[in-house]
């Protein structure tokens, strides 16, 4: 065993599987080992590093952040954070009647939003139940490892925080689970830990239509899909709906810790003072680093490459020929491989042996997800590499 494996077995807490290898520099789509070796990173920190690694605006702004201004606590404002908050009321299509609430990851955006839907009793006080998807993922707090679909997670932490019901991922399912007794339904518009599975066409359409009709809050979890990644600012908008919050992490921050809750109309009036917080929710480095990678994402028209490169990439995907390949899924540069075997890991295994990292959500899937950045040529590095591990099962 390395020295490095040892240290890992030693000292780090075993909640995680084996690590891959000991990664010590990156730069734009590759990063490189203790022994510098490079792999073309096709998963960027799940879906997180939109700008690549070491990306010249990222140094720059938290360089100059970290010179200023790092920590003030949420008794005072600062101008990144304030600028932070118009910039997803813009995106999102908030709009004037949004507001913006920042924690420090995905995990604490989805317990902002259950705390959220707890709020929304309705004018009787009768609403308490919250619907979820099966086989959904939104974190792995008490809260939001509630609100995730998938028992396996549960076991060894039950009781979980109550209230939560899950449904199918149907319209049919839907219209029987949205009553007057539903204070919101939380759904991710592409489901990234279940190996990029997409709703059915309606079902976002469904879903505020009904939730509206029943004064539900709609909340879409864009935690993995937000930022540009599926072709769009945000997976919802393909769908020309607009929900009553959302919640965002992962890509916002470009790889810095960040997490945010966006409400729209209505909901925005929900939590009063002292109802939630965070110590180093908002800070002004953490938004001044996810103002620079939103304000480069829009700049370099990333949004727009994301669609066209992920085309290329699942043409790519399919044009292996390989019987193990039955689909592609996903939208933009987040995207499904279906596999006829339950061999994803061994794949997974034979790419990083090739110089390739992607990821295996689970024995029939590959989950692909590349920097925002990427080009032609890192197109064809990932189409020589994952050949090559594809050969090798």
């Amino acid at each position: 065993m390395s020295e490095w494996k040892k240290r890992v077995e030693n000292d780090m807490m075993r909640t995680f599987g084996p690590t891959q290898a000991l990664l010590v520099r990156g730069e734009g789509c590759w990063v490189e080992d203790e022994d510098g070796t490079r792999y073309l990173d096709f998963l960027a920190g799940i879906a997180v590093n939109a700008l690549g690694h070491a990306h010249p605006v990222m140094v720059e702004a938290i360089s100059r952040q970290a010179a200023t201004l790092i920590h003030v606590s949420n008794y005072f404002s600062t101008p990144p954070q304030l600028e932070l908050a118009e910039r997803l009321k813009r995106l999102t299509g908030a709009g004037d009647e949004g507001r913006a609430y920042f924690g420090n990851s995905g995990a604490e955006a989805n317990e902002a939003a259950f705390k959220l839907a707890r709020l929304n009793k309705g004018e009787h006080g009768t609403k308490w139940k919250i619907l979820s998807l099966e086989n959904s993922f939104h974190g792995r707090t008490m809260g939001s490892l509630a609100l995730t679909g998938k028992p396996a997670l549960h076991a060894g932490f039950e009781p979980l925080p109550g209230g939560v019901e899950y449904i199918e991922s149907t319209v049919e399912a839907l219209e029987n689970a949205i009553d007057d007794s539903v204070a919101a339904l939380i759904v991710e518009p592409i489901k990234g830990e279940a190996g990029v599975i997409e709703l059915p066409d309606g079902f976002l359409e469904a879903a505020r239509r009904l939730t509206a009709e029943h004064g539900a809050l709609l909340i879409i979890d864009e935690i993995q899909t937000g930022a540009g990644r599926t072709g769009s600012w945000f997976a919802y908008q393909r769908a020309g709906i607009v929900p009553d919050a959302v919640t965002l992490a992962k890509g916002i921050g470009g790889g810095f810790p960040i997490g945010a809750l966006v409400t729209f109309g209505r909901a925005s009036q929900l939590f009063s003072p002292g109802q939630h917080g965070s110590t180093f929710g908002g800070n002004p480095l953490a938004t001044a680093t996810a103002n620079a990678v939103l304000g480069e994402i829009e700049r370099a028209g990333l949004v727009e490459n994301a669609r066209v490169r992920g085309e290329q990439l699942r043409a790519l995907i399919e044009g292996v020929g390989s019987p193990l390949i039955i689909e592609t899924r996903g939208a933009g540069l987040l995207v499904g491989v279906g596999l006829a075997e339950p061999v994803a890991p061994a794949i997974v295994r034979a790419a990083l042996a090739a110089g390739l990292i992607i990821n295996a959500p689970n024995d029939r899937s590959l989950r692909i997800a590349p920097p925002l950045i990427v080009g032609d040529a890192e197109l064809a590095e990932f189409d020589t590499r994952f050949r090559a591990a594809l050969a090798a099962i």
